[in-house]
């Protein structure tokens, strides 16, 4: 599914609006946290917020300092 948005000025930032149809895919409403994530070639995830999320982002990220050596060297 492809949901078309537009990247609009929202005071002195920018900023999207979700459609109905995203957000009821989502399972969200006013007041939610989505998180945006780096996905392959440039694409963003966006993900509605979870219990233990925020958590084991930062675990990740940690972990990905730690060992961006070796993580670099598998990715070739």
């Amino acid at each position: 599914m492809a949901i078309a948005t537009k990247v609009r000025r929202i005071g002195n930032s920018l900023g999207i609006t979700l459609p109905k149809e995203a957000l009821h895919t989502l399972k969200v409403e006013e007041g939610a946290t989505l998180y945006l994530t780096e996905g392959p070639e440039g694409t963003l995830r966006v993900t509605p917020e979870q219990p233990g999320f925020a958590d084991m982002m930062e675990i990740a990220e940690k972990g990905m300092r730690k060992y961006r050596n070796a993580l670099r060297e598998l990715a070739k």
